[in-house]
């Protein structure tokens, strides 16, 4: 088991465990282990809608041999019928462990502070620590070894951008981030990438940012609930578009976690392109959450 009670930031693991988190779902994923957590059972909450944070621990649980509850806004007063202490600690005691995706970073720490069950961060806006399991395993996966990989983040230094910088000084990634000077990275995960290790270089010039890199990945801009801010960030953003003119030159490869705004932070064209692992990366949330479920809760 890992060392750690909850997942709610990938630093939340060492290094040596973010390893053996990524070799047990690479394992998993190669049918060489076949752990099955029978009668083990997820709830999974949800203020956020989701495609594959949803499908891919649900059917993770699944194929474990488990089961996990769907408990959306309209099934569970979370927050407001109940406080979030006493919904942690009924569903500590109910279930094996807790998934939830929701806004509010401190709600998840909440939940994770009275819960008797493991509790692992779905998403909140301030990270997104699952989504960078997979981007990691799909690196090692098809780019190679870490301490061999150049990366490039271009865009918003959203949630699952400071997860992916994290990820990335732990696993000792060579990594570039450009960011439009407004937008950049939170300075205090700028401060806990360079405490483990390897703080990425920074710039805003998208094009400095992939000069040699094998990988190069980027996000939308406009995230959820950030809607009335589509005309300012458009402008913003200008230039950081991952299209054929940028790549150019590179033989990059591509990394997006979905869901794609075609035409803004990226154009079809490269989403569908050769160089593009945005499908595989997908898939490996599966994966990699197997992996990490199966280390969090097997004794």
């Amino acid at each position: 088991m890992l060392e750690t009670t909850h997942f709610i930031d990938i630093d939340d693991i060492s290094a040596s465990e973010l390893d053996r988190v990524l070799s047990r779902a690479a394992a998993i994923k190669a049918g060489d282990d076949e752990t099955r957590l029978p009668r083990t059972t997820m709830a999974m909450l949800f203020e956020k809608p989701s495609t594959r944070t949803r499908v891919s621990f649900e059917t993770g649980m699944t194929q474990l041999g488990g089961h996990a509850l769907f408990l959306g806004p309209e099934d569970i007063q979370l927050g407001h019928g109940e406080p979030l202490c006493d919904t942690a600690r009924v569903l500590g005691r109910y279930g094996d462990t807790i998934m939830a995706r929701l806004f509010d970073h401190d709600d998840l720490l909440e939940i994770a502070e009275h819960s008797t069950a493991p509790v692992i961060n779905g998403l909140t806006d301030d990270a997104h620590p699952c989504q960078t399991l997979a981007d990691l395993l799909t690196i090692r996966e098809h780019v190679g070894s870490f301490e061999e990989v150049q990366a490039a983040w271009v865009g918003d230094g959203n949630n699952v951008g400071q997860s992916f910088v994290l990820g990335c000084a732990m696993a000792g990634i060579d990594l570039t981030v450009a960011t439009p000077p407004d937008y950049a990275m939170d300075d205090e995960v700028m401060e806990r990438a360079a405490d483990l290790g390897q703080a990425p270089t920074v710039t805003t010039d998208p094009e400095e940012a992939i000069d040699g890199a094998d990988v190069v990945y980027t996000d939308v801009w406009i995230s959820m609930g950030q809607e009335d801010q589509r005309d300012e960030k458009l402008e913003a953003f200008e230039g950081f578009q991952l299209n054929e003119d940028l790549l150019d030159g590179t033989d990059a490869q591509v990394m997006h976690c979905l869901p794609a705004h075609r035409g803004e932070e990226i154009t079809g064209d490269v989403l569908e392109g050769e160089q593009s692992l945005v499908w595989e990366q997908a898939e490996n949330r599966l994966h990699a959450q197997k992996g990490l479920i199966v280390e969090l809760l097997e004794e």
